[in-house]
C-alpha cells in the first residue's frame, strides 16, 4: 500500500540464549514510525534500545512478532530478502568502522557500490557534497588517521547519507561529536525527513538532541514505557 508505514512493530518479543539461561530482552513491542519523522529510541543500558534497532533494521533475525519494513515482513524473510531491504537504508553507529586505507571521500563512496555502477562523475560529486555540508570540504582527502575522532563520525554519518535511504537506522550517533556537530548532523536528518521523506529511528542518550526529535520512545527492562510526540511548531 502506498500510505503504509515505512515501519511497523507488532507484538515483538525477542529471547536471547537457550534452555534455563534463556532470557527475554523485548517484551510485545507495537511502534508504528511514520514517514519523514525522526525518532528517538531511549532508555537505560540493558532497556532493550540496541536489540530493537537491530531487529527493525534486518540486522538481526526477527523471532516473535512482526516487523514490516518497507512494506515487506521480516519475520519469515529469507537472507536475500534481508539483503535487498538494506540496500535501502542507511546506518550510522558510535563505532565509525571505517576503512582506515580509504580517504574520506573514498569511505563515503563505499555507500554507493551497494547500488551497483553508477556515473563515476556523479557519484564523487554527491560524497564531496555530503562532506562539505557536514564541515569537511577540506578533510575530503584525509585518511581516517589524520581524521579527530569527531570528524571520523562525521564521515560515516556522510557515508550513510550519501545513498540516499529511506530509512535511516543510528546507535548514538553524535556520541563522538562536539554540540555543534551533533546538531549539524540531527538538522540535516531533519530535513531530509521533510524534503525526501527520510525516516529516523535512532538510539542515544544525547540529552543535547532530544529537543530536535518528531518522537521520543522509552524503554526500560525491553517494555515501552513511554511514548512521547512532539507538538507542532506554529509557523
Amino acid at each position: 500500500m502506498a500510505d503504509e508505514a515505512p515501519l511497523q512493530v507488532t507484538g515483538l518479543n525477542h529471547f536471547f540464549g537457550s534452555g534455563e539461561a534463556r532470557k527475554q530482552a523485548l517484551f510485545d513491542l507495537n511502534v508504528t514510525i511514520e514517514r519523514g519523522s525522526l525518532n528517538i529510541l531511549m532508555g537505560p543500558s540493558g532497556s532493550g534500545k540496541t536489540t530493537a534497532l537491530t531487529l527493525m533494521g534486518c540486522l538481526r533475525e526477527v523471532q516473535d512478532g512482526s516487523v514490516r519494513l518497507l512494506g515487506q515482513e521480516l519475520n519469515g524473510a529469507s537472507e536475500a530478502q534481508m539483503v535487498g531491504l538494506r540496500r535501502r537504508l542507511g546506518f550510522i553507529f558510535q563505532a565509525h568502522n571505517l576503512h582506515e586505507s580509504l580517504t574520506a571521500t573514498q569511505n563515503v563512496l563505499m555507500g554507493l557500490e551497494v547500488h551497483g555502477k553508477a556515473d563515476p562523475v556523479k557519484q564523487r560529486t554527491a560524497a564531496h557534497h555530503i562532506l562539505d555540508v557536514l564541515g569537511l570540504a577540506d578533510r575530503r582527502d584525509y585518511l581516517p588517521a589524520n581524521l579527530s575522532g569527531g570528524q571520523k563520525q562525521r564521515v560515516a554519518v556522510a557515508r550513510a547519507l550519501v545513498s540516499n535511504p529511506e530509512i535511516i537506522f543510528a546507535d548514538e550517533p553524535t556520541a563522538a561529536l562536539d554540540r555543534e556537530s551533533g546538531h549539524t548532523v540531527v538538522e540535516m536528518l531533519k530535513a531530509l525527513g521533510v524534503v525526501r521523506g527520510i525516516t529516523t529511528v535512532m538510539v542515544t542518550h544525547d540529552a543535547r538532541i532530544m529537543d530536535m526529535a518528531d518522537r521520543i520512545i522509552t524503554l526500560e527492562d525491553g517494555r515501552l514505557v513511554r511514548d512521547t510526540q512532539s507538538a507542532p511548531q506554529a509557523g
